[in-house]
């Protein structure tokens, strides 16, 4: 029995340290992965005419799905870079993003994301911000010029930054092509325009106005998030494209929307193509879906909380010692370990220098 009760203090307290240890290092916010939209801008051939990247979103710090995508797109040579429609982690807290960049460490393309509401959720606009950069900006390549936006508040953007996005499509005139990517889309494709908003900007006054100003200058195409499926249309002859299967939950069972996937865009002086890539996704069905909903969760909660999850599991134990004879308890581990050759040899070394 006393041996028993050795071993599992020596376990609680070897867990407790080692988890703790795991947890509070992120903290100390490594300085190379700071600036990334900065980063990944500089390292792309703006001189290059023909060119195709990747859009994908909504992945929601997916282990498996989003993981795999991340494998595919390596294996591709020709895609210059990625960019992310937002919701990349399920809520901003330092854990879930801390998680996120070790998966896009893997990624060998520069990485442009877009800020969702997930993203900034639980006070997560300051983590975003220090590990990416800022919320809304712009980049050409060749002749093409991107603009990102920052709708992640789910109501709509303010006068300031639609001043600039004014600016911005003034400047994107000498392109002939312009792309323009934000999280939660104007309008939602399944509703009527009388039944809107649904799963888009609440104050549909200003997706209005923005949608008025992309059709003005005539703008490539919107790509858009939000919504965990596939859509393309157009709103008001403006083309867009809802892509957000990139691993987060799948909301429906449609199998002409509702899948997991992501999209290559090849760009040269004829054209844009668009190739709608798909993912393995669970079967079409209510339970299958349901399924891979709660593992999808229950998975990545693991993966991604590990070490809190084996700080726990320190600590009860600890708590279940406590509530035993404790002094008797502590009284036979020290016993224990003095008896021990190497916790001997380490206290002669230390009372033979100290005597000296």
């Amino acid at each position: 029995m006393k041996r028993k009760a050795i071993f599992l203090w020596i376990t609680a307290v070897v867990l407790i340290l080692i988890s703790a240890l795991k947890i509070t290092l992120p903290v100390l916010k490594d300085e190379s992965v700071k600036d990334v939209i900065y980063k990944s801008v500089e390292s792309i051939d703006a001189s290059t005419a023909e060119f195709s990247f990747v859009v994908l979103g909504d992945n929601k710090n997916s282990v498996s799905t989003y993981g795999k995508i991340i494998n595919e797109i390596n294996k591709k040579p020709d895609i210059k870079f990625v960019m992310n429609t937002g919701d990349l982690v399920f809520d901003g807290s330092l854990t879930k993003f801390n998680y996120f960049l070790k998966q896009i460490s893997k990624l060998n393309k520069p990485f442009l994301p877009v800020v969702g509401n997930h993203d900034v959720a639980d006070g997560g606009m300051n983590n975003y911000v220090d590990f990416f950069g800022p919320l809304y900006y712009s980049f050409d390549v060749g002749e093409a010029y991107f603009i990102v936006l920052d709708d992640s508040n789910e109501e709509g953007i303010d006068l300031w930054q639609m001043n600039w996005l004014k600016n911005q499509l003034e400047i994107s005139k000498r392109y002939k092509y312009t792309f323009v990517f934000l999280h939660v889309p104007l309008f939602d494709p399944r509703l009527p325009d009388e039944k809107q908003p649904g799963h888009s900007l609440k104050d549909v006054n200003n997706a209005a106005e923005i949608l008025e100003l992309l059709k003005k200058y005539d703008v490539t195409m919107i790509f858009a998030g939000h919504i965990h499926g596939y859509f393309k249309g157009k709103w008001d002859d403006v083309p867009y494209t809802i892509t957000g299967g990139a691993g987060a939950e799948l909301v429906g069972l449609s199998k002409e929307h509702y899948f997991y996937h992501y999209i290559v865009v090849q760009v040269n002086e004829k054209g844009v193509k668009y190739e709608v890539v798909k993912v393995d996704s669970p079967d079409f069905n209510i339970v299958d879906r349901l399924g891979a909903f709660l593992w999808l969760y229950l998975y990545s909660f693991v993966v991604i909380n590990y070490w809190w999850i084996v700080l726990s599991i320190g600590l009860i134990i600890f708590i279940f010692l406590l509530s035993r004879d404790f002094k008797k308890q502590l009284i036979d581990v020290g016993n224990w370990l003095m008896k021990r050759k190497t916790i001997k040899f380490i206290l002669k070394l230390f009372t033979g220098s100290s005597s000296r």
